[in-house]
């Protein structure tokens, strides 16, 4: 048996796992008691999602000011976004901070969660103590970063003019405060996407991992062939996860460089940020929302629809 043929056993086997659908209750029609039931979680969502949203596009279809009167002006917002070149440089600045910060915590997270997956002593201490980032207040990490990333105080210069390196403006130079930002975001949040490989690994079946050892494969031909390919579902939903967080991405930035130097650190949530409680104009800034907003959406459909191609 190849290797090859231990990933069509691979798949064959999740295949034959998987819980097959069958008729039952849970496939009838819902009655009016349900109906009651799901009303007030209707609701709710309703209340706090579908209102907020439609008002924001309402509110993006006026010019609105502080001190003066609404005034209807169609897709004026809009059509002003586009010809923006602040607008662009934070849908730049927006991919750039998704792209640099996804493909660290993918590539860091399956890591991390295949090794606490093989801890064995101690194994909930080494746990908990490597997945606590996560759940510290975004405050408290940007107040963290302020005080080690500090030019003069900090602990990190410290480190690097013990190596003989000259001394970095992590947060104040340009051409790397993106580069520390997502950084930090990936110190954060790469122990909660190795939660969810470690939870899916441990979900896959072993049988399939002992015949591609006794087929003579190696550690990496099988994480090539076998793991990564049934994990491949797991990581889809990880990076819908954080896609959501990161296009939206705020306090961190907000706390640290408030999207400075200049505008080196604005991404999209920065400038609706400053458009609407700095200069006012409510109206451009639930425009710059909107639209992010739309970008969102359709991230997740887009990899909605990949999940689906990568389901086994």
């Amino acid at each position: 048996m190849s290797v090859t043929g231990a990933a069509l056993a691979a798949e064959a086997a999740a295949r034959d796992a998987a819980p097959r659908r069958r008729a039952g209750p849970w496939r009838r029609r819902p009655t009016a008691s349900f109906r009651w039931m799901v009303a007030p979680a209707l609701a709710f969502a309703c209340a706090m999602i579908v209102l907020p949203f439609g008002w924001a596009a309402w509110l993006s279809l006026q010019e609105s000011v502080i001190g003066g009167a609404p005034r209807f002006i169609g897709l004026d917002n809009y059509r002003r976004l586009l010809a923006d070149a602040e607008f662009w440089n934070g849908f730049r600045l927006t991919l750039l901070l998704w792209l640099l910060s996804l493909a660290v915590q993918l590539v860091a997270g399956t890591w991390l969660g295949l090794l606490l997956a093989r801890v064995e002593v101690a194994r909930g201490l080494v746990r908990t103590v490597l997945v606590s980032p996560f759940m510290l207040p975004p405050v408290v990490i940007g107040m963290m970063a302020i005080v080690i990333l500090d030019p003069g105080l900090g602990v990190a210069n410290w480190l690097l003019a013990q190596a003989g390196l000259g001394p970095l403006l992590f947060l104040a130079d340009p051409g790397t405060v993106m580069i520390t930002v997502a950084l930090l975001d990936s110190w954060q949040w790469t122990p909660f996407v190795a939660l969810i490989v470690l939870g899916g690994y441990l979900s896959l079946p072993r049988d399939v991992f002992e015949a591609a050892e006794i087929d003579g494969a190696s550690a990496s031909q099988r994480f090539r062939r076998i793991t990564l390919p049934l994990l491949a579902p797991t990581l889809v939903t990880a990076a819908v996860l954080r896609s959501v967080d990161l296009l939206r991405f705020f306090d961190v930035i907000y706390i640290t460089t408030q999207g400075g130097p200049g505008n080196a650190s604005t991404t999209l949530n920065i400038l609706a940020y400053r458009r609407g409680f700095e200069f006012f104009e409510f109206g451009y800034a639930a425009a710059l929302m909107v639209t992010l907003s739309a970008i969102v959406f359709g991230t997740v459909l887009a990899f909605a629809k990949l999940r689906r191609a990568a389901a086994w």
